[in-house]
């Protein structure tokens, strides 16, 4: 248990500061803006960068891997949409942002940082794998289903992809891709400047994820919020084993255990950063907030548990 602890504990611990930090008066939600958008732009990137720079391309491209966090991930969406439709009871622009909170983890600001913990090796490869999952397949598909039943000006895959590629997380994934393809040596000096920016990443982002969750409330909200929380904390990372164990019937290449203890874990962590930015663009911003506070709470009791398992 004490095991389980010392990895779980300077997670929430770094995410309870981040809280108490702003409750506090320290920093204010919008400074807290400006340090995510650091973390967006330069320390995650270069964060993906790193891993995949340094590594043989045969070892990114991880089709089984990348397969089954595709294919478990479409599951949980569709099931956590249709869920929604007609057991829920919720309009359909509701039912994408419950989907989306079934489907998409926070790889970046909680997903990594925990792998980071338990699998320093190959966090950062896994992470660069989610990213190309949810950049390019979860988020343009969520946002081409909100838009579907939005009124204001439609958003086209083209014009989607077209901001993707400007992300830049996007950029770092491809240019560390084409430096592993290459195998050329970069100077000493650019991989020490990557590697310091990259380090920033894992305390800050927890720090940011614990102010955003102040002054968040769950009342009156939760025969709405609990079903996507437990399929988020339960059925996604339960979707992750099914799917794993069909491709392995099918031959394909098996994961070493680190891999295979990462995908689970990462599936099992709480939505992501942008679920509440997405979702307050089409008024479902209230819903979302009291969705992510109750996953990141219940979060430390399930991952706890699971990291007992695994």
């Amino acid at each position: 248990m004490l095991n389980i602890l010392s990895i779980t504990g300077p997670i929430y611990l770094s995410i309870l500061l981040g809280l108490l930090a702003t409750r506090q008066g320290i920093f204010s939600k919008s400074e807290l803006q400006i340090f995510g958008k650091f973390v967006l732009k330069f320390a995650l990137p270069a964060l993906v960068f790193n891993s995949l720079a340094q590594r043989p391309f045969a070892e990114i491209l991880n089709v089984t891997y990348l397969a089954t966090y595709l294919f478990a991930s479409l599951f949980t969406l569709a099931v956590g949409y249709f869920v929604s439709i007609y057991v829920l009871k919720e309009n359909k622009q509701a039912s994408t942002f419950n989907a989306m909170g079934v489907s998409c983890a926070n790889s970046g600001f909680i997903g990594f940082p925990i792998l980071l913990l338990i699998a320093p090796d190959i966090a950062g490869v896994a992470f660069a794998l989610h990213v190309i999952v949810e950049n390019l397949v979860m988020i343009p598909l969520i946002l081409i289903m909100a838009e579907r039943n939005n009124s204001t000006e439609k958003v086209t895959l083209g014009k989607t992809l077209g901001g993707l590629a400007k992300n830049p997380l996007m950029i770092a994934l491809v240019a560390g891709t084409c430096v592993s393809m290459s195998q050329i040596p970069l100077p000493q000096a650019i991989t020490r400047t990557v590697d310091l920016f990259s380090k920033t990443s894992s305390a800050l982002s927890l720090f940011i994820i614990g102010g955003t969750l102040t002054g968040l409330s769950i009342k009156g909200m939760r025969h709405k919020i609990f079903p996507v929380v437990i399929g988020k904390l339960v059925l996604h990372p339960l979707a992750v084993i099914m799917v794993l164990w069909l491709l392995m019937q099918l031959e394909f290449p098996t994961l070493d255990s680190e891999l295979h203890r990462a995908i689970i874990i990462s599936a099992a962590i709480p939505m992501m950063g942008t679920y509440t930015i997405l979702a307050q663009a089409y008024g479902q911003d209230q819903t979302a907030s009291a969705i992510m506070l109750a996953a990141t709470m219940m979060s430390f009791f399930t991952l706890s548990g699971l990291l007992a398992i695994l």
